[in-house]
């Protein structure tokens, strides 16, 4: 799917600048810090980095390629913005992200995927206070949704986001999201456990969960990766689960294995999960056997580019 990018959901990736600070548990483990600190390059959490004039100039690159990729494919390219970064970042100098949105708007060929912890900046950050859909069709916005606090928290707020496409990235997935009220939903959700050193497991139905309240709701579902845990081929996750608790032990293997217990009482019936750490090669992303990869179609699209 990536043309040189390893995330299963885009073709490109392009960072404007680097550097970060963690404002979330899913920012716990941040694999964006890692890099830099294997690279030396920013301070995580005090220092903001622009890229090089030659990174900027690869989104015009792929935009003189649109057409043919298009012709080849079938779909437009995505660009995810930013891996290393947040593009609402308020410690990023406003002139920067200006030139951001002037890159974007001269690249109109291209889905930009704006990815975002801080949802309650982007109506202030946007390069149009209205009509930003009409003008920026081909951006879509996203927030980052770990737990059921945080949906009902940010959803909203990327409700009220003025994008033609709006799309939940549930990753690391930290906990169940429980009964997602319909009117909260996006056009796309994207769900994957962590990866890293320090992993946190996700159960089995909390994946299954989103996945069948996305097809029932007819929201295309992606179901990145497992990340670090996966479920083994014998255990039976079917149930709801409500807790966000786990043990971790071993099993006769020397494996190490995370298990969510069995609730009591009638307000949780669930039965036991559990999930081992097997890495994320091996863990892959089937969820019960199948890939799942909905993308929402765009107009031009639907309209074969014309």
């Amino acid at each position: 799917m990536a043309e040189d990018s390893k995330i299963e959901w885009t073709d490109h990736t392009f960072n404007p600048w680097v550097g970060c600070t963690k404002v979330s548990p899913g920012c716990d483990h941040c694999y964006a810090e890692g890099w830099a600190k294997r690279a030396g390059s920013v301070t995580w959490g005090a220092e903001r980095q622009r890229t090089s004039i030659a990174n900027w100039r690869k989104p015009l690159q792929w935009q003189k390629r649109a057409a043919e990729f298009m012709a080849t494919h079938g779909r437009r390219q995505r660009v995810f913005c930013a891996s290393l970064a947040d593009v609402f970042d308020n410690q990023v100098p406003t002139e920067w992200r200006d030139d951001l949105w002037s890159l974007i708007q001269a690249t109109p060929d291209l889905d930009w995927l704006l990815l975002t912890k801080r949802i309650g900046n982007v109506p202030n950050m946007l390069a149009l206070p209205f009509d930003f859909a009409e003008k920026f069709p081909h951006v879509w916005i996203g927030a980052t949704i770990t737990s059921r606090e945080e949906m009902l928290r940010d959803a909203p707020k990327l409700k009220a986001v003025d994008a033609r496409v709006r799309f939940w990235s549930v990753e690391p997935m930290l906990g169940d999201l429980g009964r997602i009220p319909i009117e909260l939903l996006p056009e796309w959700v994207i769900v994957g456990g962590e990866s890293g050193a320090h992993a946190r497991p996700m159960n089995p139905e909390w994946a299954q969960s989103v996945r069948d309240q996305c097809a029932a709701a007819s929201v295309p579902y992606l179901f990145k990766q497992w990340g670090e845990w996966a479920p083994g081929d014998d255990i039976d996750a079917h149930g709801m689960c409500r807790h966000n608790y786990w043990e971790q032990d071993r099993d006769d293997g020397g494996a190490p294995r995370h298990e969510w217990p069995v609730s009591e009482g009638p307000d949780f019936p669930c039965m036991r999960a559990e999930v081992y750490r097997v890495g994320k090669r091996a863990a892959g992303r089937l969820l019960d056997g199948i890939e799942h990869n909905g993308f929402p179609v765009t107009a031009k699209e639907q309209g074969n580019g014309n």
